[in-house]
């Protein structure tokens, strides 16, 4: 990527950055988007409510360009948790019914489903990792007749392992299974289709690959599914004409949107809104490319220097996010190392986490390599 998109994020003026797997940093345009809506609202205040409203549907509009779904299939939650739980709660389950998901997912994408375990009878069946792995033959082979959910992580937070989504999505379709996804560690990265790649439904803060403020995420809900899941937490904005506001009528809105139940976070909105015009501009399928590259370089100089790579690097498992050990040094060492010399990575379950983006370079990734012990 050129000169252009580094010039856009100031944190490269202080640091190798390398740490988009936790929080990204700002882009100048997130930046002044939001700084643009609070200065609107001080000086204002709802007088341009209307400009708030239209900022709403384009980012609703720019999400569903950028994932491939319709623009009534989105919704803005609070975090992904919020998202799998609106799915979660809203599933009318019965008594022995499964969910079918692995034993390394982040606790977003266990506990809305541990909840229901404890109060409603549902089961958690979990294939393991292995290597790195998750093995996709293993994670569909739990499923049986109760299964009425499978959930994954489109990548893991832990090890930067890509599940095919497309060939478990097409296993759940001939079943009738909704597959939910949580897309944070890869949507912004990766290239997401949700037709090509059988989704019903998924979640994704803005704050990680997305490069979006905290606080704001995307909640997709297909079609095909919607009606199978009931809105738990209904509020003012949840219904059709809730403009009409003493009609008291709990007709839905029309698809993703009734799960909004009242005022949305406006600034996030904005922030989210410059982001993904940011993805679209440079097209995904061109950062995804990238960042794979990218992400190999990283993985065949960790190697290179005697660290060992916990991340699949084969094709279709790949993704941006690379972990790694070594035999002698800690990741917590590592982590502090690389910080004392302004080169931000994670520490996550027993490994180094370098999770780069597309404003990152092969020179910032040969310096990290410099600093690293043998």
């Amino acid at each position: 990527m050129n000169e252009e998109v580094r010039s856009m994020f100031p944190v490269t003026e202080n640091y190798i950055y390398l740490n988009h797997s936790a929080v990204s940093p700002l882009s100048t345009r997130v930046r002044d988007a939001m700084i643009g809506l609070v200065e609107d609202v001080t000086r204002n205040g709802s007088a341009n409510y209307d400009d708030w409203c239209r900022a709403y549907e384009q980012t609703r509009a720019s999400a569903a360009r950028l994932t491939g779904a319709r623009p009534h299939e989105i919704a803005f939650m609070r975090n992904t948790s919020d998202g799998i739980s609106s799915v979660a709660n809203g599933i009318e389950w019965r008594e022995g019914d499964n969910v079918v998901t692995c034993n390394v997912e982040f606790p977003a994408n266990i506990y809305p489903w541990m909840r229901l375990r404890a109060e409603r009878g549902i089961e958690i069946k979990m294939a393991g990792e292995r290597d790195g792995r998750i093995d996709p033959e293993e994670l569909l082979s739990l499923i049986d007749a109760r299964t009425r959910v499978v959930t994954i992580s489109w990548v893991q937070f832990a090890s930067g392992f890509r599940s095919d989504l497309a060939r478990i999505g097409r296993f759940c379709r001939e079943r009738d299974i909704i597959f939910v996804v949580d897309a944070i560690q890869g949507l912004g990265g990766l290239h997401l289709d949700v037709e090509r790649d059988y989704v019903d439904a998924f979640a994704a803060d803005a704050h990680k690959y997305l490069l979006g403020p905290e606080g704001i995420a995307l909640l997709y809900v297909s079609d095909r599914v919607i009606d199978r899941i009931k809105p738990t937490v209904v509020g003012w904005t949840s219904v059709k004409d809730y403009e009409h506001h003493l009609d008291y009528d709990l007709t839905y809105r029309e698809g993703a949107g009734r799960f909004e139940c009242g005022t949305l976070n406006t600034v996030g909105v904005y922030g989210l809104g410059a982001a993904i015009e940011l993805f679209l501009e440079y097209g995904p399928e061109e950062i995804e490319k990238y960042l794979l590259s990218l992400s190999d370089y990283l993985a065949e100089r960790l190697e290179s220097k005697g660290y060992g790579v916990v991340s699949s690097r084969l094709p279709g498992e790949a993704s941006p996010v690379v972990t790694c050990t070594h035999e002698k040094h800690s990741p917590g060492m590592l982590y502090r190392l690389l910080q004392s010399n302004n080169i931000i990575t994670a520490p996550r379950a027993g490994r180094l986490r370098i999770s780069p983006h597309f404003y990152n370079t092969r020179e910032e990734i040969d310096k990290l390599i410099e600093v690293l012990p043998d």
